[in-house]
């Protein structure tokens, strides 16, 4: 009789499930030691990665960046498929080396001085979140003033007790900020705006930027702790010339045709916790014996040894609840769905362009905006652009122009229809735009603007056509990455790394379990504790835990 071989089933045709593919299927396939399948829930591979084009030039609507290239295996493997050169236009964003026209609201265009000074606190204010040296590269930075907040800020970062949030140190460095520059002299000439408030709608338009970063929504939900874990490769941040999906397509150009099967979207997936639950589970005895079963959306059924989960958290947080349809059958243990629970998983969404061809060549804008609760706010620039830090070309004088949107506003932009979109952007961007006369007499509730929203004469910004993601209500997402949120650790996504059952017994309160082991595991850029939220985290989870069935069945380096 021959023995079966193990069947592994890959739950998501992302960058986690297809390195993983790729590792477990160019180690073993001279062998044919396992029966490799990838199962994906859509009608593409790629996941969260989704090279499109948008006006002739390619775009990313999911990542974009190879953060940092000192030892990212995403560049690798761009270098040797020679993806990061391209004679056709993509999107490079070269248009932020030239610098931002920085605005505040009114049309106001800010001093470099004054959006540096800002610029380079913020800055230097995340780096000692994260436990970074802060870089003296600006004159006038001045060492007294951050040794001084690092001391409060330390205390900060010791009470534990209270779960500091990123955001709740920001506003702690700004207020320090402003008590050591209190006998300052105001500015003049821009309008209604302060001194006080211009720095801190700069500071603001910072922290909207990183939460496109970290994908909270909120950066008071943005653990404190957790912060200094995060690691970023060295080197500089660049784009894929030839497309993100280049990568994905090289990590599957090696599986044989009939792996991957798309529009096979998982709806439950049964195991095997305990050997009670392996007598009591009805009709394995008709599936080989093999421990999981996965049930299909369309009816059908697929056994397996082991099963790889890479969904995203946003799945899984949909899929520990019995009111969204449990994932699991029976429900993953409670360590499982606490640490799923307790961490953060967040919607940004990218917003192109189409600039009306007669318009002006566009700057790279960055937007300083009056607090939601002023009463100088221009009433007319709609509420979900007023958190947008900015909107540029994607690459020098292109046509095409992004935006990012993050947490509730990237969720209404799901739901607006083109035509309400472009009003709001074109009525947002020609008011930041004008030409302002500082000493006009414009009623303080317009900012400059006429009160029919036209910007005092000047051309209004026009629109042909936009393309927007859609992360947050995609029924294979709900959301774009993780974070760790507030309440929330590192601990949390080594957790969620953990295989099923429990390795070494302890599963719960039955003590020590004799099921077939491996039977689940788990994938994706949200179990990475030092990477999480990037595409190269996902590729190391890919790896990990491809390496785990390996080393599970004694064919490391075969």
């Amino acid at each position: 009789m021959v023995a079966k071989k193990p069947k592994i089933v890959i739950i998501g045709a992302g960058m986690a499930g297809l390195t993983a593919a790729n590792k477990l299927y160019t180690c073993t396939s001279s062998k044919d030691l396992f029966e490799l399948c990838v199962v994906e829930g859509g009608t593409r591979i790629g996941g969260r990665i989704n090279t499109s084009e948008f006006g002739g030039d390619k775009i990313e609507m999911g990542a974009t960046w190879i953060h940092g290239i000192g030892g990212s295996p995403v560049y690798k493997i761009a270098q040797e498929i020679n993806s990061l050169n391209s004679e056709k236009p993509w999107e490079c964003m070269d248009g932020f080396l030239d610098g931002a026209n920085t605005r505040a609201e009114g049309g106001y265009e800010l001093h470099p001085s004054l959006v540096e000074s800002i610029s380079t606190l913020f800055k230097n204010l995340m780096s000692f979140a994260q436990g970074k040296l802060i870089q003296a590269n600006n004159e006038g930075v001045d060492f007294d003033f951050y040794r001084n907040l690092a001391v409060k800020a330390s205390k900060v970062r010791n009470l534990d007790a209270n779960n500091p949030s990123v955001g709740s140190f920001l506003k702690q460095g700004l207020n320090a900020y402003w008590d050591f520059v209190k006998d300052e002299e105001e500015i003049k000439g821009y309008g209604n705006w302060s001194r006080k408030l211009l720095e801190e709608a700069i500071f603001a338009m910072h922290e909207n930027v990183q939460r496109t970063y970290t994908s909270a929504g909120d950066l008071l939900t943005l653990d404190f702790n957790a912060e200094s874990e995060y690691k970023m490769f060295p080197g500089e941040e660049i784009t894929i010339a030839k497309g993100y999906l280049s990568i994905i397509e090289s990590l599957a150009s090696v599986l044989p045709k009939g792996l991957i099967q798309l529009d096979r979207k998982v709806s439950r997936i049964e195991w095997q916790p305990t050997e009670t639950q392996q007598s009591m589970t009805n009709g394995y005895a008709n599936c080989n014996n093999r421990p999981v079963k996965l049930h299909f959306c369309d009816g059908s059924v697929m056994s397996a040894d082991h099963v790889l989960v890479t969904v995203s958290l946003g799945v899984l947080k949909a899929g520990i609840y019995q009111d969204s349809g449990m994932l699991f059958s029976p429900p993953l243990p409670s360590f499982k769905t606490e640490a799923i629970s307790r961490l953060g998983f967040g919607v940004v969404n990218k917003l192109f362009l189409q600039l009306r061809e007669d318009c002006i060549r566009f700057p790279f804008l960055q937007m300083a905006f009056h607090k939601d609760d002023s009463e100088l706010r221009h009433k007319k620039i709609p509420w979900w652009m007023r958190r947008t830090a900015s909107i540029c070309p994607i690459y020098k004088n292109s046509s095409v122009l992004l935006s990012w949107f993050a947490g509730k506003e990237a969720l209404e932009l799901e739901s607006l229809s083109d035509e309400e979109i472009i009003n709001g952007v074109s009525t947002t961007v020609s008011s930041f735009l004008q030409e302002v006369n500082y000493n006009n007499n414009c009623n303080e509730s317009c900012n400059g603007v006429d009160c029919d929203g036209s910007s005092n004469g000047n051309e209004v910004i026009k629109f042909t056509k936009v393309l927007k993601s859609k992360w947050g209500n995609d029924p294979l997402f709900l959301g774009s990455y993780s974070y760790v949120a507030v309440g929330s650790s590192g601990d949390d996504m080594d957790t969620l790394a953990e295989p099923l059952p429990k390795i070494g017994g302890n599963f719960e309160s039955d003590g020590s379990s004799s099921s077939p082991p491996l039977q689940i595991l788990f994938a994706g850029e949200a179990t990475h504790r030092t990477h999480y939220s990037t595409t190269h985290g996902a590729y190391f989870s890919g790896l990990r835990e491809a390496n785990r069935l390996l080393q599970h069945y004694h064919c490391i380096g075969v």
